[in-house]
């Protein structure tokens, strides 16, 4: 598709010569990933999935829609250019910038960059444990709450007396 190839295109200018060199300076460790995981699962796993796919409603709704971050068109750009998209965004896409310029976002930042090299080989533990970080709809809590009160043994007519006080 069209839109695709203009999108690779336009993430393969996104990143400046310098930032390309650019090597990660946060090492690769489980406590990292994890730290990662969990960033991910609540800001990025809307558009991108929690394991990487970009099938998500939002995702696949883009124009472009969100790239497989686990395919080699994302997985060859160095660690410089992914820190760069990450930090700056994609212009004339839905990849919005995510960095202030604080030391603290570009160590997460970094830390993402660890976790996308990570996604091709991201376990079915892992992605459960993430499912269970990503952000939750009104809908979902309420869910969730009623499931829990049934548990519980809260019937029904209590909880609607809850709902009144």
């Amino acid at each position: 598709m069209i839109e695709r190839w203009v999108a690779r295109q336009a993430r393969a200018m996104a990143a400046p010569n310098g930032a390309r060199d650019r090597t990660n300076p946060i090492g690769d460790s489980p406590e990292v990933l994890a730290n990662a995981r969990a960033h991910w699962a609540d800001h990025c796993a809307v558009c991108h999935a929690n394991n990487g796919s970009g099938d998500t409603e939002m995702g696949k709704h883009m124009y472009p829609p969100a790239p497989d971050m686990r395919q080699a068109e994302t997985q060859h750009l160095t660690d410089g250019e992914l820190f760069y998209i990450i930090q700056n965004g994609i212009r004339l896409s839905g990849m919005p910038s995510w960095g202030s310029g604080k030391t603290r976002d570009e160590q997460d930042s970094w830390k993402l960059v660890r976790l996308i090299r990570h996604l091709p080989k991201l376990t079915a533990e892992e992605e459960r444990e993430m499912q269970g970080m990503n952000p939750k709809s009104r809908e979902e809590l309420k869910e969730e709450q009623e499931e829990r009160d049934f548990l519980n043994g809260v019937h029904s007519h209590e909880q609607e007396q809850h709902k009144h006080h």
